[in-house]
């Protein structure tokens, strides 16, 4: 599936940033397989052989899937000799030489999505800072699969019947809250290219009927999608990360492209400019 394959690439991009920020020297990870309690072990970063490539690791087997099975990070000083965890995978870890290991799960809407090993080839503690540096990367990812699950619902329902009847114009209020949100999420997304990934989506939702008539910047798009949304000008600063008077700044400019008197009109004029759903 395409959203599997994005998550791999979170997945491994993630390893690459849990390493640089814990100077460990070796991480993997995977994603759980949709409707079973396994997760699969399809990325590696630092290792030496192919011994934990595909492994299979079951909810509360092993360091992973007791971090799958409780829903939060675990670690052991030497995978080994640890009588914290099961050992159905000894073989595996001791043919890539790891000994102290932690284990990030990757938690979506309360369900866990994936994992995030780091290790080391010696026993020893895995301090705070190596744990934080990992819940981060976990957290990267986190974020990263909620925007793209939200990017394909809001897709999938901008599909309203032609005919307009209740059903389709709840669908376009649906579709219309969808579209505020997202457009308030996009500046906190870190990755430049996952932003821009999230504003041509949004985009698409209303290029067909776009006239090119109206320009607005893309902070008084913002502030007119979430008054569109039904927020007040607190709510949206809340929202955006404004302070209320920048948010009264922004609609004064968008009122006065769009050659609005209210801000009601304003939002009527933005879409039948095309420039909102």
């Amino acid at each position: 599936m395409a959203t599997d394959a994005a998550g791999m690439v979170e997945i491994q991009a993630a390893l690459v940033r849990l390493r640089r920020g814990t100077g460990l020297p070796v991480a993997f990870g995977g994603l759980v397989e949709s409707g079973r309690q396994q997760m699969r072990i399809s990325e590696l970063s630092g290792t030496l052989t192919p011994s934990l490539r595909a492994l299979a690791v079951n909810s509360g087997n092993g360091l992973g899937g007791k971090a799958v099975a409780l829903a939060r990070p675990c670690a052991v000083l030497d995978y080994s000799a640890s009588r914290q965890i099961s050992h159905e995978y000894d073989a595996p870890v001791a043919a890539e030489g790891l000994r102290a290991i932690l284990a990030v799960p990757v938690v979506v809407r309360r369900r866990v999505r994936g994992v995030l090993y780091g290790a080391l080839r010696t026993a020893q503690p895995l301090g705070d800072r190596m744990l934080s540096a990992a819940m981060a990367a976990a957290r990267d990812v986190e974020q990263a699969l909620v925007v793209r699950e939200e990017v394909h619902e809001l897709l999938s329902a901008a599909r309203p019947a032609p005919a307009p009847d209740p059903a389709a114009s709840a669908v376009w209020e649906q579709v219309r809250e969808a579209h505020a949100a997202l457009r308030a999420l996009a500046p906190r997304i870190p990755d430049p290219a996952l932003r821009a990934e999230l504003l041509d989506a949004c985009g698409l939702l209303t290029a067909e009927s776009a006239t090119g008539e109206v320009e607005l910047a893309p902070r008084e798009l913002d502030v007119l999608a979430c008054v569109a949304a039904g927020a007040t000008n607190a709510v949206a600063a809340e929202r955006l990360g404004l302070r209320p008077e920048t948010v009264k700044g922004y609609l004064r400019s968008a009122m006065r492209k769009l050659g609005a008197h209210t801000r009601g009109e304003a939002v009527v004029a933005a879409r039948r400019a095309g420039v909102l759903p």
